[in-house]
């Protein structure tokens, strides 16, 4: 429901939980890329003697710690997205039967493809960002924590707790370790190209639409520069 609000209005959207996952899930995803990048395309040998560097072992280390990491703040996020304020649960129940809902999203593929000069606010993420997060962001890092721990399980050997709830149905659902690997490595560049993206569209929208994006995921608050009608609900 849009509602006209006076200049510069602040609306508290997301809670200290939702932005301790962001920025921490940000980190992750940029330690987990560059690890993972280089355990899939591994540096060439390096000088001397093997046991005089522990290079490799500390990049998987690396990847391995920020997997567990990202897995932990993702429950911790779905607990959230249940107990919660309205914002909280956007991503993970779009109203994808909503005719308003793919309104909106249709305006917003115009506005940032600059057909349209009217952009619409909303006190949280509007339609579109609410599809292309639920899709690209929550169930892409679904897929990863799954098939991470599988293709960990592999390694921690068959009396695993990894072994025993990821790799043992995951790896011959997919057929083969290999192709658990292609689907990992896949889905590391669909979360690359989804980040590059949403980088741009957050500056692009603290510019252009005049509401802050950037700061309100660090402050909670955001904040509308001028009269406009906003989107109370979403």
């Amino acid at each position: 429901m849009a509602k006209t609000v006076e200049s510069s209005p602040s609306v508290y959207v997301y809670q200290a939980p939702v932005r301790i996952w962001h920025w921490v899930n940000a980190l992750c995803i940029v330690v987990l890329c560059i690890t993972g990048y280089l355990i899939g395309s591994p540096l060439p040998t390096l000088s001397g003697e093997a046991s005089s560097h522990f290079l490799m072992g500390y990049i998987r280390f690396a990847h391995f710690s920020a997997g567990y990491l990202l897995a932990v703040g993702f429950i911790g996020r779905l607990y959230w997205a249940v107990v919660g304020n309205e914002h909280a649960r956007q991503i993970f129940l779009p109203p994808l039967l909503s005719g308003d809902f793919w309104s909106g999203v249709w305006h917003e593929t115009k506005w940032y493809l600059f057909l349209t000069k009217e952009p619409r606010k909303y006190t949280g993420h509007n339609p579109l960002a609410v599809l292309t997060m639920h899709f690209l962001l929550v169930w892409t890092t679904t897929l990863m924590i799954i098939t991470g721990f599988a293709l960990y399980g592999e390694g921690a050997g068959y009396d695993s707790w990894q072994y025993t709830l990821f790799s043992s149905w995951v790896i011959p659902l997919f057929g083969q370790s290999q192709n658990v690997h292609t689907i990992h490595h896949l889905g590391m560049w669909v979360i690359i190209v989804f980040s590059m993206i949403h980088i741009y569209v957050a500056i692009r929208e603290d510019i252009m639409s005049r509401q802050t994006m950037i700061s309100t995921m660090v402050t909670g608050w955001r904040f509308f520069r001028d009269n406009r009608k906003v989107d109370d609900g979403h």
